[in-house]
């Protein structure tokens, strides 16, 4: 058990509230919250004074891709999990297209072993869906796994799922929270083709919004959708990019009772097609960047209730990897160190409030999932919290990346707000721009 604290002179974000108060972690929980000023120090604490900054749960990021096993030069549970706890990640659910892909349970087992030994952050890992493996996907145990993740238009790695009948037999039945991955192959390989024959291998990167189309991932989310009507499955639509899929959506009933849920990412919000110029194959993500009524459709679908969750999908390549001709580039970029403070920074410009950036990026991953005693500030809650100072202006550049492959999309930017404090399990493990990695994460347990 770690030494209790005391947070004193917090500006607490929780439950959609703001209120000035006060924390006591103990035995690696939250022991007590108190409203205002107690006058009195707890004993045996050691005190932390943070003068009027925020105190928040712990991000949970429902989608990230940290590259281990087989794909570490890119980056690895360690390197990606360290620049998480900096962003204010405190739990990470990692997708399955590593090498080998994980698609049976013995190969799930190893991944979590190997976050046991390297994760800085709590984790939990999903399991992988093919073609052949349905009594794998069965096997999964739902109170110690996150979810099956279902690639339904191929990203990276070999894991398309495009036959009907075991799309059918997945969603009919799984045990679990299928997470899905929304483009038509179909649509994408006559797009490709259409591409190559007006500009042969020389394709620019603007016509990746035009190849990895609307129409594509509207064609998939509304089948995927329709699967999870016809069996009432337990769906999360991973990474929104268009304004139209939001009417596949409900927003009239509490994230408690939906069986249908869906999700944005980071860069689908901060950037929009104009930004290709710029960025290049840097922010060439699956699904892609597109246009700007998109990313202004998908901000409003969020603070409508359409969407629910907001995450990273982190995918780190290198630079080198990166800096290729438009089919040699792969998709993905890296994201979890600045994810927190990206959102904040549009807050900053009225786009969304505090409040909201915590319950799209901590609450509801929590209450989504199902995540057992994590996702918001409460007595005997595991102490997963992040502390933001919103008047700490500073650059990003490379010299302050963490991730393995050293680059950031967000080079150049300047944020506002910066972490100072992230507690993982009641353990302060990020303070101030140094790391306490004596302690490891915590394998996530879901209440279902």
């Amino acid at each position: 058990m770690n030494r209790p604290y005391h947070i004193i002179n917090a500006r607490i974000i929780n439950d959609g509230e703001i209120f000035r108060g006060e924390l006591i972690i103990k035995n690696n929980r939250i022991d007590r919250i108190i409203k205002g000023q107690s006058g009195k120090i707890e004993e045996d604490a050691e005190v932390i004074d943070i003068k009027g900054k925020y105190l928040l749960p712990g991000v949970i990021d429902d989608q990230v891709h940290f590259r281990d096993p087989g794909l570490t030069h890119k980056g690895d549970l360690y390197s990606e999990s360290k620049a998480a706890v900096a962003g204010g990640i405190t739990s990470f659910m990692e997708m399955p297209n590593t090498v080998p892909p994980v698609l049976t349970q013995d190969l799930l087992e190893d991944k979590y072993k190997l976050a046991a030994q390297k994760s800085l952050a709590n984790y939990s890992f999903y399991m992988g869906a093919s073609n052949d493996n349905i009594d794998e996907i069965i096997k999964t145990d739902p109170l110690n796994v996150c979810g099956v993740k279902v690639f339904m238009g191929a990203s990276t790695g070999n894991m398309l799922v495009d036959d009907p009948d075991t799309l059918n037999d997945i969603f009919s039945k799984s045990n679990l929270l299928v997470a899905v991955h929304c483009e038509d192959e179909d649509t994408i390989r006559q797009n490709l083709q259409d591409a190559r024959e007006k500009y042969g291998e020389d394709v620019p990167i603007e016509m990746h919004p035009v190849i990895r189309s609307e129409e594509a991932c509207y064609k998939s989310s509304s089948l995927a959708v329709k699967l999870a009507k016809k069996h009432n499955t337990r769906l999360h639509i991973l990474h929104l990019s268009t304004a139209r899929e939001l009417d596949l959506f409900d927003n009239k009933i509490g994230l408690d009772k939906k069986r249908i849920t869906a999700e944005v990412c980071v860069h689908h919000l901060w950037f929009s097609e104009e930004d290709y110029k710029k960025k290049g194959t840097h922010i060439k993500w699956n699904p892609s960047i597109k246009s700007l009524k998109d990313k202004e459709g998908l901000m409003e679908g969020l603070l409508n209730g359409k969407i629910d969750v907001i995450a990273t999908d982190h995918a780190p390549h290198t630079s080198d990897e990166k800096q290729n001709r438009y089919f040699k580039a792969p998709s993905g970029g890296p994201l979890v160190q600045h994810s927190l403070i990206a959102m904040f920074e549009l807050a900053h410009d009225g786009k969304l409030s505090f409040e909201q950036v915590v319950e799209k990026m901590c609450h509801n991953p929590a209450t989504c999932f199902q995540v057992e005693k994590r996702g918001f500030l409460k007595e005997g809650y595991w102490a997963d919290l992040t502390v933001v100072d919103t008047e700490a202006a500073w650059d990003v550049d490379k010299s302050n990346v963490l991730y393995k492959c050293g680059w950031s999309p967000f080079e150049g930017e300047t944020f506002r707000s910066k972490i100072t404090h992230t507690f993982i399990n009641g353990n302060l493990v990020y303070c101030n721009g140094r790391f306490d990695e004596s302690n490891r994460g915590q394998r996530l347990k879901f209440n279902r």
